[in-house]
């Protein structure tokens, strides 16, 4: 059983130099633009900290979260940052701030050295897009031997009991706003808490 000792908002930085030191283990969150990553970070910290906004790809900051968690059974206790990246797939900007979005992006993924979880966030409800398999091809790619890549179907509650079946039978890790029609083999805030953290510990997650 985890405990969310303490979470709060950091800071925010739109390149890898201005980012806090790497002095921490760190969790980085990917997902498209109104994939729910806000609603995630939240309902996993047991707190209102990420703020969404009502347009899809307005955020282009890093934002950075000090977290501290308690394994009950043992006592530990363990300091992580989760790191907030921006929606990608966004709109309404012009092509060279996007470039200039993605090179800061690239260099920060490839480069920070304290990331020791990817977590990418898909809409359960469209699965196999393009985009998402873009970047879990480029996760593949630059992930080292001490980090992890975590696949995690939002919006859970949004599909048909049938729809949510596919899923449990595929053995994929679900989340939702509503953690009570869950399945917690399965997934729901606790399950992934500890997945979280073992990912972290460099634990398999499996």
């Amino acid at each position: 059983m985890i405990t969310i000792k303490e979470a709060k908002f950091l800071t925010s930085a739109t390149r890898l130099a201005d980012c806090p030191p790497p002095d921490l283990m760190e969790v980085v969150f990917l997902g498209r633009s109104n994939v729910g990553k806000s609603t995630f970070i939240n309902l996993i910290l047991e707190k209102n900290l990420a703020k969404s906004s009502s347009t899809p790809g307005k955020t282009q900051l890093i934002n950075f979260f000090g977290t501290t968690w308690e394994r009950q059974e043992s006592g530990e206790i363990f300091s992580i940052r989760f790191v907030d990246l921006p929606g990608f797939g966004y709109a309404k900007v012009s092509k060279d701030t996007k470039k200039k979005w993605e090179k800061h992006l690239w260099e920060f993924l490839n480069k920070r050295i304290s990331i020791k979880l990817f977590i990418h966030l898909i809409d359960a409800r469209h699965t196999g897009l393009g985009i998402d398999n873009d970047v879990s091809s480029m996760l593949a790619n630059i992930a080292r031997a001490d980090q992890r890549i975590l696949d995690i179907y939002t919006k859970f509650d949004k599909l048909k009991k049938n729809e949510q079946h596919i899923f449990y039978q595929k053995g994929c890790l679900v989340a939702s706003n509503n953690d009570k029609i869950i399945d917690k083999r399965f997934g729901g805030k606790t399950k992934i808490q500890e997945i979280i953290l073992n990912g972290v510990l460099g634990i398999d997650t499996n």
